[in-house]
This record gives C-alpha cells, structure tokens and sequence, in this order.
C-alpha cells in the first residue's frame, strides 16, 4: 500500500535522554516515569507506584529504536482512535509490543487520523488509520474506515510474518503495508510506546 506523506509534515525532534539520544538497545531511559512533586514523603515509593502498572520499555522497545524519532501532539481524536487500535489489539489476542506496531504504522500512515477519501491527494484508493486499499482486499470502505475492523485486519496480516517479533519494528509494518518508503515507519516507534504504556491499562 504505496502510502505517500499526505498530511503536513510535523516537526521531527529526535528524543534525547541522560544526554544522549535513544538509539539501538538502549531503553532504560525511557522506562523512567517523571517523578511526581511531593506526591510521598519517600520519592521512590512514589515512582514505582506511578509505573508499577504501566507495561514496560524493555517490552515495548524490545530491539531499541531505529534512527532520529519524530513526534506529533495528539489531538483527543487521535488519542480516541490510538484507545482504539489498542482495544482492537486485545481483542484479537495480541499484546503491547503487537500494538506499538500498529499505532506506529498508523502514526506514518495518517497520523492516527480515520482519513476518508482525499479526492487528487488520495494515495488510490487508500483510506482510514492504515490507509489500506479496497482494491487490495483489505475490505470495503465502510471496513478500513471503522478503527476496529482496520486493526484487526493489519494484526491478522502481521501475525502471518514470520518472526515479526523479532524484527526491528519497521521491518515488520513494512511485510505487512508494502509501502513506497519503507524505512519511515521507525521514526515513530517511541512515541507508539509512550501512547500504549499511558493508555494500555487505563
């Protein structure tokens, strides 16, 4: 699904920590929830209690990010339909590193907006949160437009990659999609991360 960037390109910013950028195998950083002021006398009871129920980086990123990250600010659409996908993921089976992937390829692929038909902008006949195709056998429009049916239909196509899991994150979106740019799924795997650890278990 040869997906072309339709929609305003967004600041990119690459995601540093402990003065480093977040490159490869090296999560911990990330795995670190900000500590909150005066919540508890004892500051690392109140940590481990903000992120006791969150899943964790290591699971999230398990092969590190690839290259400089980019980020977007979520719109309470956007945040909706990211909830979504990851409903759609427990639903069919799936876990937390299932749903990273799939909210980083619709990250690149519509910004986690249900896109509808875009008339001369329209990628074919692309349309929703994966910008799958009609003509591919995705499903109909009515299908590829409802969040639910969308994810479930990416995450059957990724469960049938062989090894997905142990891929690095853009590769295994790219099995799936077939898109022109193959390598752009990656920039988003961090900010995937941060929506399933906030919003997993909530």
């Amino acid at each position: 699904m040869n997906t072309m960037l339709r929609k305003t390109v967004t600041a990119v910013a690459g995601f540093a920590f402990a003065g480093g950028v977040l490159i490869g195998p090296s999560t911990a950083a990330l795995a670190s929830p900000a500590q909150p002021a005066q919540a508890a006398k004892s500051p690392m009871v109140a940590v481990a209690q903000v992120g006791s129920d969150k899943p964790s980086m290591a699971k999230l990123i398990p092969h590190g990010v690839q290259g400089k990250q980019s980020y977007i600010g979520l719109s309470g659409e956007q945040v909706t339909n990211a909830k979504a996908i990851m409903a759609a993921t427990k639903k069919a089976g799936l876990d937390e590193r299932a749903a990273v992937v799939a909210i980083a390829t619709a990250l690149q692929e519509s910004k986690l907006e249900n896109l509808g038909h875009l008339g001369e902008l329209n990628d074919h006949d692309s349309q929703g949160l994966f910008q799958q195709r009609p003509s591919a056998g995705w499903g109909s429009v009515s299908q590829i437009t409802d969040p639910e049916y969308a994810t479930i239909a990416f995450l059957s196509a990724l469960k049938n990659v062989d090894g997905w899991r142990d891929m690095p994150l853009t590769d295994a979106a790219q099995a799936v999609q077939v898109s022109a740019f193959p390598f752009h799924y990656a920039q988003w795997e961090s900010q995937a991360a941060k929506i399933v650890a906030e919003h997993w278990k909530s």
